[in-house]
């Protein structure tokens, strides 16, 4: 068996009328009607624009509260030629914000320059010094992008150097909205734009919108760019924005995009939503992750192609440094977890340390989240000025933004959405906040909830993974949130060919195979489940369908999210000398079997006594529980009978079978009666012989081992054919006639010879039909078996 990490909730299968008319009406499967279906998309008209046309109209930008306000004051700044600054953030939604902004002001004829606090020194969002420094550079207007809906003592203070500002943001509004010139929000709480779910730069665009007077196609690419990176639902206008971006990406004229894909090899042509979340996007934060955003916005507004590269070099070694960064702080922050803070008793996870960055705290906060899926806020500890800088990510079913509201009083600055969020804070109160949290947790969560889980499409058959079927789910795309990749069940197949691949061997490869269809399929980071995996097991998978091309082949295959093994499993561990090469890959919750006390020694297992049990008697085998277990079979055991009792109509999850045996009967000379005849025979006509110093040379002659002749001297006095006395055996007159099986020690030859010939010897197959036929015994047998206890 295998466990899957998540739990998949594999949405109800439809076959109603809607699909039906979906799959007539816009000639399409019926496979993809449901996917349209499960994402609430039930109209013919509604499913043949999302399908079909360019995309979802744009809404008229004058639908957002104050954007007539907004665009008057800065017609009337660019027409006095007042001097306006753009405030923006220093993420991939806040630079690219940004970069809409200025140009859109530099366009239509602006004194316009930007500024993008430092996230080290400023922290996030606006500040009275850098508004003080505005106000000293004659700036008469300042535009936030991005940012500004939680700056009410910001803006009052602008307001009173005489200056006036408009906030363009997309962040929850808090419950006072500072009293800026206008403040052009999707979710106002006095408007009611018909799309809240905008990024940053999506309002930063729909500003530029209202003021060109048209829709500015030039700014398509980046507001693409933006609305992918921060995690907004891909749905209704942002969709649109989207579908209309990559297309513009694809032959952009941004010197900077170009020069981040030329050094990456990845052509334009290629670029989809998939090239800006892992290839894009985590460069441009990676500036103002690491020190300032300045470059990041540099690149985007660079005029020549030699400054472009310049920068997108600079910013490629930043996101090494990054990633680098972000694997030593994740290990130090689970070691703290681990010895601090463990997760069974700390449903959200709150850490902090002196010196960590607080630039890619966030990231380590996703992978804690990953880890240990509980909510977790990552602090980096500033001791000289006594605050602590954070980031938070959440888990399905706690709003992460309402239970922080909550704490308002510890948390001066903080701001963020429903999974994720940043904040300062004083380090005093940082066990304070812990223990509201976890308060707030265990109110709104129960043990569930702690379980990951994976929503699955639908489940299919492996021969519908076909390319004309993948092909057409790309009428889905773009994919991102609320609209992700669909994840398709493919259940109890064979495999062939599993293997680990990369560099470092962390990658899974295999094809999965039922009749004559097959399907390849691709793990990346899986490559350890390969040691989890047994020969002729049946696997069900999850992932995502796709086309892989290698060399102008087009081949479908799947990228598996997770693995299930329904059944026990059988690992073939025989002949293994080196227990370290192989027991630390079987999981926790195991039982080490050991029929021999001996073997222990032997086999060196007192370092593993906690997981050791002896099955020195049918009694403990009868009473020992194996089902859900992953059983390691030490050694051979003296009789069947000791396998039956342990193994019938019990469910362990995996069997280990390396089955030391010290004294192999198998490939020893096992007498036939053809032997104990002659030998009779020859004590007949010796009437003594001496064992001690005969024996080797009549092996010798017969071509026998001295085992052998030691063995049936042994028999012959069980059954009280011979005496022996200081090594002589002589016969005993008139013995009466008995069979072989009569003597133990023949029987427990045969016994010994019949269990190796069984489990030593036998191939993988036929040692997992052995286990088997004991799993499914009767019941009657199993009653049986009561009386040899």
């Amino acid at each position: 068996m295998l466990k899957p990490k998540t739990r998949w909730i594999v949405r109800k299968h439809l076959s109603d009328e809607t699909v039906r008319t979906l799959s007539n009406e816009l000639a399409i499967s019926p496979l993809l009607a449901e996917l349209l279906v499960n994402r609430g998309i039930t109209e013919v008209e509604s499913a043949r624009c999302f399908l079909f046309d360019k995309g979802e109209s744009f809404h008229d930008p004058f639908l957002l509260k104050d954007m007539d306000k907004a665009v008057r004051r800065i017609k009337e700044a660019i027409k006095n030629e007042e001097n306006i600054l753009v405030y923006g953030d220093y993420d991939a939604d806040g630079v690219t914000s940004t970069s809409v902004m200025v140009t859109a002001l530099q366009d239509l004829g602006a004194n316009v320059d930007y500024y993008i606090p430092n996230r080290f020194t400023e922290g996030y969002g606006p500040n009275e010094n850098a508004f003080r420094l505005a106000k000293s550079r004659d700036i008469h207007l300042i535009i936030t992008v991005d940012t500004g809906i939680a700056a009410v003592k910001e803006v009052a203070l602008a307001k009173e150097l005489g200056m006036d500002v408009i906030i363009t943001d997309h962040h929850e509004p808090g419950p006072v909205i500072p009293e800026a010139f206008a403040v052009i929000h999707p979710k106002h709480p006095e408007g009611n734009y018909p799309f809240p779910y905008l990024a940053g730069v999506g309002v930063a665009f729909k500003t530029a919108h209202a003021l060109y007077g048209e829709l500015p196609e030039n700014l398509l690419d980046l507001a693409a760019i933006g609305t992918v990176a921060d995690l907004v639902p891909l749905l209704g206008e942002n969709r649109s924005l989207v579908k209309a971006g990559l297309k513009k990406l694809q032959q952009t004229s941004c010197l900077g995009i170009q020069a981040i894909c030329r050094l990456n090899g990845v052509s334009l042509e290629e670029i989809n939503e998939d090239t800006i979340g892992y290839m894009i996007a985590p460069r441009l934060n990676a500036a103002g992750r690491l020190d300032s955003a300045y470059p990041a916005v540099d690149l985007l507004l660079a005029e020549d192609q030699e400054t472009a590269l310049s920068i997108a070099e600079e910013i490629n070694r930043m996101n090494a440094d990054r990633q680098q960064m972000v694997n030593e702080m994740t290990k130090e922050a689970v070691e703290i977890v681990e010895t601090s803070y463990p997760p069974d008793r700390n449903p959200v996870l709150v850490i902090g340390k002196e010196g960590w960055n607080p630039g890619v705290i966030g990231i380590a906060a996703s992978r804690l989240v990953e880890k240990y899926y509980r909510p977790v806020i990552i602090l980096s500890f500033d001791r000289e000025s006594g605050l602590a800088k954070g980031s938070a990510r959440s888990i399905q079913g706690f709003n992460l933004f309402d239970s922080l509201s909550e704490c308002r009083d510890l948390l001066p600055h903080f701001g963020g959405h429903t999974m994720a969020a940043g904040m300062t804070m004083k380090i005093e109160d940082v066990d304070r906040l812990r223990s509201r949290m976890i308060e707030l947790a265990e109110e709104q969560l129960n043990e569930e909830d702690f379980i990951p889980q994976t929503e699955v499409d639908m489940a299919i058959n492996l021969e519908d993974a076909e390319l004309s079927m993948i092909e057409e789910l790309q009428l889905l795309a773009p994919f991102g949130t609320e609209n992700p990749k669909p994840t398709f069940l493919l259940g109890d197949l064979a495999f062939r060919n599993m293997r680990k691949i990369g560099a470092d061997q962390s990658h899974l490869k295999m094809q999965l195979a039922s009749g004559d269809a097959s399907l390849d399929a691709i793990g990346f980071g899986m490559g350890e489940m390969a040691d989890h995996i047994a020969p002729q097991s049946k696997v069900s998978v999850i992932g995502e369908l796709g086309i892989n091309e290698w060399n102008h082949i087009k081949k479908p295959q799947i990228v598996l999210q997770d693995i299930q093994v329904k059944e026990w499993q059988l690992f073939d561990v025989r002949g293994m000398r080196q227990l370290d090469k192989w027991m630390d890959l079987v999981p926790d919750d195991r039982i080490l079997i050991v029929f021999h006390e001996d073997t222990i020694a032997r086999l060196r297992l007192q370092p593993l006594e906690k997981d050791l049990v002896v099955v020195s008697n049918l009694e403990v085998a009868a009473n020992l529980d194996i089902s859900g277990r992953n059983i390691v079979f030490m050694d051979l055991p003296p009789k069947k009978e000791y396998m039956e009792i342990l193994l019938s109509h019990k469910s362990p999850d995996r069997i280990y079978a390396h089955f030391y045996q010290e004294k192999q009967h198998y490939f020893s000379t096992v007498p036939t009666r053809e032997h104990f005849k002659w030998y009779y025979a020859f004590l007949l006509k010796q009437k003594t012989f001496d064992l001690k110093r005969y024996s080797g040379d009549l092996a010798k002659y017969r071509g026998w081992s001295k085992e052998t002749i030691e063995f049936m001297s042994r028999v012959f006095l069980e059954l009280g054919f011979v005496t022996i006395e200081d090594g002589l055996i002589s016969l005993n007159e008139a013995p009466a006639k008995r069979d072989l099986s009569e003597s133990k020690a023949y029987r427990e030859k045969q016994e010994q010879y019949q269990i190796e010939n069984e489990l030593l010897y036998s191939n993988y197959e036929q040692l997992r039909d052995w286990f088997n036929q004991y799993f499914y015994l009767s019941q009657n047998h199993e009653e049986e078996t009561k009386t040899w206890i």
